[in-house]
């Protein structure tokens, strides 16, 4: 095949251009290895030599990478390989869609957005419907991109208050077993929640809010015999729940009110023979106008890019050995 060569004028400025060129070059590094073309950066233009495709590929992605620095979103190395990957993919979906959708700002002045196309589905799908399942591995954002929507929801007075629950159920563990009163043995069941609240919010408008009564966290327990008006609500490790308290937080949803629900069917640590409430009401609630299940895959997680191996090599290792509480496989989205 023969080699093409195309110069690409990337951002307005040098500076702009540093930003797509990571430092010392090093994500025009990771994309030269990625694909068949050789690239030289001189001030904020870049020569690109190799077979016409993959040269005519690389830079409409390094002008999306201007554009979205240009619009004020810094890029890192994880970001740069997501877009490669998408890129390889083949995938229709604008990484400015992605990457320039703030949901909120943290206490530390760092916007919160969306790092995949899956959890771009996932806060998309929060926006627009009253219910919404969040069903994935870990280090997906499930429940971190719903405690910012939350957030956000009640800032912009979407909401009057915020509810954060989850079923007080690890692995191996029961409440008798740990010391302290009722309040100091759930604390480390909702210890992921708090660790999301703090991290947006800071410890002290977290204590602002709770004291108010705008924000509540509690084990899920507590949700019976309440009905929740105008609030945002998030059930976590819903897998633990049995479909009985599936049942009763669903029907907790008041006026005025949204609900996401999170968890990993994969990871069921209810006793053996009880069945996983989000394993059944993916079934019973299929089809139902309003409410959106969004499925997030290793290609969402957002923690060390060995997590995503791991998670890969597991879910081909369960195709080959089928978990009989999980059910049949369940489409990636379906909305209503």
């Amino acid at each position: 095949m023969d080699a093409t060569e195309r110069r690409v004028v990337v951002g307005a400025t040098n500076e702009e251009a540093q930003a797509v060129f990571g430092r010392h070059d090093a994500h025009l590094k990771l994309i030269e290895a990625s694909f068949p073309v050789r690239l030289v950066a001189r001030g904020n233009e870049v020569y690109l030599s190799g077979p016409g495709e993959a040269v005519d590929r690389v830079a409409g992605l390094l002008e999306e990478l201007a554009r979205i620095v240009q619009g004020g979103t810094p890029l890192s190395e994880r970001e740069i390989r997501y877009a490669i990957r998408m890129l390889k993919e083949g995938s229709d979906l604008s990484l400015a869609e992605i990457f320039s959708d703030v949901i909120v700002v943290t206490q530390r002045g760092r916007p919160l957005r969306p790092k995949s196309a899956g959890q771009k589905e996932y806060v998309e799908a929060i926006r627009r419907h009253g219910l919404t399942f969040g069903i994935g591995p870990a280090g997906t954002g499930k429940t971190y991109l719903a405690m910012a929507m939350a957030i956000a929801a009640y800032k912009a007075r979407e909401v009057n208050r915020i509810i954060l629950t989850r079923p007080a159920v690890e692995a191996g563990e029961k409440l008798g077993f740990l010391p302290g009163a009722l309040e100091e043995k759930v604390n480390p069941y909702l210890r992921p929640l708090y660790d999301a609240i703090f991290d947006i919010l800071g410890m002290e408008a977290y204590e602002k809010l709770r004291d108010r009564g705008h924000i509540e966290v509690a084990p899920l327990a507590y949700m019976r015999g309440r009905t929740l008006d105008d609030s945002f609500i998030i059930l976590d490790e819903a897998q633990n729940t049995t479909p009985e308290q599936m049942k009763m937080f669903l029907t907790r949803l008041g006026f005025g009110s949204k609900a996401v629900v999170t968890g990993d069917i994969t990871q069921v640590d209810l006793p053996p023979g009880a069945r996983s409430g989000l394993v059944e009401v993916r079934h019973v609630l299929a089809g139902v106008p309003g409410i959106a299940f969004v499925y997030l895959t290793e290609k969402d997680v957002v923690r060390h890019e060995l997590v995503q191996r791991i998670i890969a090599a597991y879910e081909r290792y369960e195709r080959q050995e089928p978990r009989r509480d999980e059910g049949q496989p369940a489409p990636r989205t379906a909305r209503r």
